[in-house]
């Protein structure tokens, strides 16, 4: 019906859609009053759903305890390789929260205990890193945000997370360095990498963890694999574009200098792509701590384990003291990833006389370590923060809350009451009524209307797929959790973007704002929101808004600041007001950017879908959950899937709407 349509000569294009919106509206309509003639339209008969969940565990259960590969089980080669990465993650935890425990004697009866690094050491080494990479301003920031670690008692717990990141950090850049490599040789291997990066992005992180436990085992490494396979893909990413924006005439000169193929990518390809490759390091670092609470489900202990428990206690004090130590861990290496990549590489110098010369930052981070370390053996505050000088804020916190439920309780309430009947529940009721066939053709019909027919095939393709595993109502139920969260985010964070954009003492203060809110780790996010709002819909949608706010401010800010001059300047000419030119100017052109942060919205917010199932939501991301407490890998990796279905539906075409706009504006 569509292509006949759109083939209809003499029509304008926006009737003829129009009124292909119209007949299939009224198809949907008229499919929903004849329920009871086609019961199978209404409701996807179980019998029909494909055992794919069934299938997936069946596979699972074979690779582990009957595929052999040589002279070893496949069980064998992922725990060899689990105790392979334990030596490495033995070693930090030793260096940073445990110390080394040496045994000799025959019957090792012997034993010697090697201190950690004291507090005062590491506080003061990544004083002189942040300096050495920034200058003075980061390193003192670098030195506050370790010091708050130690003097609010978080130090211990801080100490086991960050040894956790300095291993997989390293090992997921490797990776990703190396797959991006591979990739970038041929544009057959980028259209092979690009949808298994898509679907580990957008996978829920709780649907994959079962597989890990089962092929690793329950503990550290598990967790810090984990970790890796959720921050591997910013790298691959990374790499795909750096390598692919390297110079021309760099490449032909390091030929025409008679490099090798290894030599051309090391030498000289990699080392001109540093910018952007130190881009997709601070994703993998980020990425990296935003799962350490996720991480601490399946062993990793630490900071994550910490919330985690205060999240299951409600003990909300304890919770935001530990999430905010994870927030500025991540605001401490975020800053000083950035400040590293855009630090030019060292000048030529004449080589000084000495080590102590050539190395002033390393030598002086090395003697404190040797005089810290060795005064620690002395007096013991040297080597822990004395517990009687810590401090705590968690009191505080709980008073609040409570002042706030005991205060203001009947107006929390009234407002939750109000949205829930007047238009969650409506939404919720108006999604799950449609009929399946009726919500692939729609979005089949948006597909075709915004890509063409390759489009319109692939998002119903991905929309089948959730029918067809029988995971239908329950995305219907995400689908509107998502759907009012994003209309909310962007109702309060478009207006803030304007406004930073229009004001660069506001721009600034929001960035640091903003930058702050995308280091806190999601579930920090459930903590008040549980104790003001307890369980249910609603609390589900506050956090969601609360976490994915932050694109659409920020992408608003950019769209606007990134609208020439030349044409704000036309516009005033031309006799426009402050309020015609961003209205009627800067809106509209900057409105492709903004709807690729919505986009980003949608995207950060079915990520918080699967952790806010921990309040009693009833979607696919409680279907991922229960799958993780069940250890039933197939069922999770199924849901997980549809969670991937919708993000990839929701970014394809917001994305083809974007560019047509850009081609319709000359922005392309």
């Amino acid at each position: 019906m569509s292509f006949a349509i759109a083939e209809t000569p003499g029509r304008p294009l926006a009737g003829r859609w129009s009124m292909a919106w119209m007949a299939a509206l009224l198809l949907a309509y008229g499919l929903y009053n004849v329920e009871e003639l086609v019961p199978w339209a209404a409701k996807y008969p179980r019998g029909w759903v494909l055992p794919l969940s069934f299938w997936i565990s069946d596979f699972m259960k074979w690779l582990i305890n009957d595929a052999t590969f040589g002279l070893f089980t496949f069980k064998q080669l992922t725990r060899s390789i689990a105790w392979l990465l334990t030596w490495p993650l033995e070693v930090a935890e030793g260096l940073l929260a445990s110390g080394f425990k040496l045994v000799f004697g025959a019957d090792d009866e012997i034993v010697y205990q090697l201190p950690r690094l004291s507090w005062v050491a590491i506080v003061a080494v990544v004083g002189i890193l942040g300096n050495l990479a920034g200058g003075r301003r980061l390193g003192l920031l670098m030195g506050a945000c370790f010091l708050y670690l130690a003097v609010f008692g978080q130090w211990d717990s801080a100490m086991t997370t960050l040894a956790s990141i300095m291993v997989a950090v390293p090992l997921g850049v490797a990776t990703g360095l190396l797959i991006g490599i591979w990739g970038s040789r041929s544009p057959r291997r980028v259209a092979m990498v690009t949808p298994l990066l898509d679907l580990m992005q957008t996978v829920p992180v709780f649907a994959y963890l079962v597989p890990v436990l089962y092929l690793f085992g329950f503990g550290p490494v598990a967790a810090m694999i984990a970790t890796m396979i959720y921050s591997v893909p910013p790298m691959v990413r990374c790499t795909l574009l750096a390598l692919k924006l390297v110079p021309a005439e760099i490449v032909e000169f390091g030929r025409m200098a008679g490099c090798s193929p290894r030599q051309l990518m090391w030498k000289v390809m990699i080392p001109a792509s540093r910018p952007t490759l130190m881009v997709g390091v601070n994703q993998v670092i980020m990425l990296s701590l935003n799962m350490v609470i996720i991480a601490s489900m399946i062993g990793a202990g630490g900071l994550g384990f910490d919330v985690l428990t205060s999240l299951r206690r409600l003990a909300i004090g304890n919770g935001l003291e530990a999430g905010i130590a994870i927030t500025l861990l991540a605001i401490a290496l975020d800053r000083i990833s950035q400040a590293f990549a855009a630090k030019p590489p060292p000048e030529q110098r004449q080589a000084a006389p000495s080590f102590l010369m050539r190395h002033p930052h390393f030598s002086l981070a090395m003697v404190i370590v040797v005089v810290t370390t060795g005064l620690g053996l002395v007096v013991p505050a040297f080597q822990s923060f004395p517990e009687q000088f810590t401090l705590t804020t968690g009191p505080f916190w709980d008073a609040s809350v409570k002042w706030i439920n005991i205060n203001y309780f009947d107006q929390i309430d009234a407002v939750k009451s109000f949205l829930l009947i007047n238009i969650l529940i409506p939404f919720k009721r108006f999604l799950l009524d449609i009929p399946w066939p009726a919500g692939v053709g729609l979005i089949a019909l948006a597909g075709y209307q915004l890509g063409g027919r390759r489009l319109a095939l692939l998002v119903a393709a991905m929309a089948l797929f959730i029918v067809v595993t029988g995971n239908w109502p329950k995305a219907m139920i995400s689908t509107y959790l998502i759907g009012i969260s994003v209309v909310i985010a962007s109702i309060i964070g478009i207006p803030i973007g304007i406004w930073a954009a229009g004001n660069d003492r506001v721009h600034n203060v929001v960035q640091v704002a903003i930058d702050t809110l995308q280091t806190i780790p999601a579930f920090v996010y459930l903590i008040p929101v549980v104790m003001l709002f307890r369980v249910g819909d609603f609390s589900a949608m506050i956090a969601v808004v609360a976490y994915s706010l932050v694109p659409a401010i920020r992408y608003t800010d950019h769209g606007i600041r990134q609208v020439p001059q030349s044409i704000i300047e036309a516009a005033t000419a031309a006799g426009c007001t402050r309020w015609q030119s961003l209205r009627k100017v800067k809106l509209r052109l900057a409105l492709p950017e903004i709807m690729l942060g919505v986009n980003q919205t949608v995207m950060m917010g079915l990520s918080m879908l699967v952790i806010t199932a921990l309040v009693g939501t009833r979607d696919l991301g409680q279907e991922v959950y229960i799958a993780l407490t069940k250890a039933d890998s197939g069922r999770g990796l199924v849901a997980g899937a549809s969670v991937a279905c919708i993000a990839m539906i929701t970014d394809r075409l917001i994305s083809a709407w974007s560019q047509r706009r850009k081609r319709e504006l000359g922005l392309d």
